[in-house]
């Protein structure tokens, strides 16, 4: 039995020796070589779509794909058969995620985007600093009593939610199921109207779906108080780009800041790149996955001992 692991990303082998599957790197951009074609188990990490598409076709022996991404949808496009077992890479960005949240959050509430482009031109913006109105009600400034609503509810909004109260925000989390969640309360999506004028700060952090296409639309943008702020690190399916960059143009939200894009990168006619108090991060929220070896060794030993697999799609 072979498992072949990627070269994209550097890896502790030596933590997976000791299986009975032996290891073979492989690069995710070309097709899968000839004596490599009967793996039973692929690890996948920013493999391209052609060296994928080839798998699916020439591995007729593959039993499992373990990908180190949130989601993949990569995967599910290349064509591999419905009796290959496919995990995702869920849990292992949760820190690099809400970590870069919290960067976007603070940005926006100090206007460190609008500093840095004062000190291009060489001036002082005075405006943005001295004595300061302590939490005004019409402006996103602090993350101290901040209505902060994570739409999307799942792991990486579990480990941002708590950083995010200990700076004094209220967070409230909005999911296909309402609940408590680790002391946050989290409501059902059919009350997004109710709690969308009640914000100061949108973080998104849905999947890439049918479900959640053009999710954060018109309608909604308008129900956004004209002081708040988008934070996008989920996808950017998510968001109907042209009627964000409408209520922007038109001052009806604060700002945005988007990690995530329909297209990526982003295209120099997009309308996004000139548009006011928004910021482009080049989706570089995740990108690194940690203690992938572990997820992957926990798998493998459930694998071969024929039990359910974490993160099962």
């Amino acid at each position: 039995m072979k498992l072949l692991y990627p070269t994209s990303l550097k890896l502790d082998i030596k933590s997976l020796e000791g299986f009975a599957p032996s290891l073979h790197p492989y690069d995710v951009k070309a097709p899968i070589p000839e004596d490599l074609i009967d793996a039973e188990i692929l690890v996948t990490w920013t493999n391209s779509a052609a060296n994928l598409s080839d798998a699916a076709k020439r591995m007729t022996k593959l039993r499992w794909i373990q990908s180190l991404a949130a989601g993949p949808n990569d995967v599910l496009a290349a064509g591999f058969p419905s009796s290959v077992l496919v995990t995702t890479g869920s849990g292992l960005h949760d820190r690099t995620v809400a970590e870069h949240t919290l960067g976007l959050l603070l940005t926006a509430a100090r206007r460190f985007d609008a500093m840095r482009e004062f000190q291009l031109q060489r001036k002082w913006p005075q405006h943005l600093g001295g004595p300061q109105e302590d939490r005004p009600k019409d402006r996103f400034t602090t993350l101290r009593d901040a209505r902060v609503l994570i739409w999307g509810y799942g792991n990486i909004a579990k480990t941002l939610a708590p950083h995010l109260t200990a700076w004094g925000a209220t967070v409230r989390g909005v999911a296909r199921s309402a609940g408590v969640r680790g002391g946050v309360e989290v409501y059902s999506e059919d009350q997004l109207a109710e709690l969308l004028p009640q914000t100061d700060a949108l973080v998104m952090i849905l999947p890439g779906s049918a479900s959640t296409q053009d999710a954060l639309n018109a309608a909604r943008l308008q129900l956004l108080p004209k002081h708040a702020w988008v934070v996008n690190v989920g996808r950017g399916t998510s968001i109907d780009e042209d009627a964000l960059a409408d209520a922007l143009e038109k001052g009806e939200i604060g700002g945005a800041a988007l990690d995530v894009f329909k297209t990526e990168p982003l295209p120099e006619s997009s309308r996004l790149w000139a548009a006011p108090n928004l910021l482009v991060s080049p989706h570089a929220a995740g990108g690194r996955p940690q203690d992938a070896e572990a997820l992957i060794a926990y798998n493998l030993r459930r694998f071969l001992a024929g039990q359910e697999l974490k993160n099962l799609v």
